[in-house]
């Protein structure tokens, strides 16, 4: 386990660089970014729509191995890494959906529609919701890890589905642009570098706020166990 210290002195240069990332990456996205020539300046929520729908992917996927480790070890620091990363990753793939409700009104001229991606990515945020709903609402902690172990084992199901949704199904979403269905020279060299500097900076961001919420739950866990100590000793 790491010190108050290393955790802190890891914390802080996360933020640092997640801080700087982000400024230069704000200045490519609007400033050195060609603009789309059927979008035009919307084109750049993309920027930040693919990346943060890829870190809520991530985040999920930690979720789903940290469940796995506290169900066979019954480890609490487990429960904690699944916790902070379920939270982070319910705020990134709602902000994951607005950007992309955005990005799509002018193509699609709709807000919403029921297309494969959308509809798969909405289910992917009411998992994510139950899982914080029922650790809020559970009698104790270890039931409450227990029951989120299993819906954040299982309902990593849906994130594979949510990704090859366009590809299983007919579907109005723009076909992948990162990963094994990626198509050949999608983007243009410039805005292919532009997004992958982007995820770079998005990692750095998840990173810190994984460790911030981290370092919160492990706080929240101490707390908890002085209250039950005193309560004890108050009998």
């Amino acid at each position: 386990m790491l010190g108050n210290g290393v955790r802190q002195n890891i914390t802080g240069y996360l933020v640092v660089l997640s801080g700087l990332f982000m400024l230069a990456d704000l200045y490519l996205i609007f400033v050195v970014a060609p603009t789309d020539a059927v979008l035009g300046h919307v084109q750049r929520v993309f920027y930040f729509h693919v990346p943060i729908a890829i870190m809520s992917f991530l985040a999920f996927f930690l979720v789903f191995l940290a469940s796995i480790a506290y169900v066979v070890r019954r480890d609490g620091k487990w429960d904690r890494l699944a916790h902070s990363c379920a939270e982070v990753g319910v705020v990134f793939v709602t902000v994951a959906l607005l950007t992309g409700i955005i990005w799509g009104r002018p193509l699609w001229n709709t807000w919403w529609t029921w297309e494969p991606r959308l509809t798969t990515t909405l289910i992917l945020w009411l998992i994510y919701v139950s899982y914080l709903m029922i650790r809020s609402h559970a009698s104790n902690q270890q039931q409450a890890a227990r029951y989120s172990a299993v819906v954040g084992i299982v309902g990593f199901v849906d994130v594979p589905i949510v990704y090859y949704s366009v590809v299983w199904w007919r579907s109005i979403h723009p076909s992948p642009v990162v990963g094994p269905f990626a198509q050949a020279n999608a983007l243009e060299p410039v805005m292919l570098w532009i997004l992958l500097f982007s995820m770079v900076t998005f990692l750095f961001l998840f990173a810190y706020l994984v460790a911030e919420r981290t370092a919160l739950r492990n706080s929240e866990d101490r707390l908890r166990g002085i209250r039950l100590v005193a309560r004890r000793a108050g009998r």
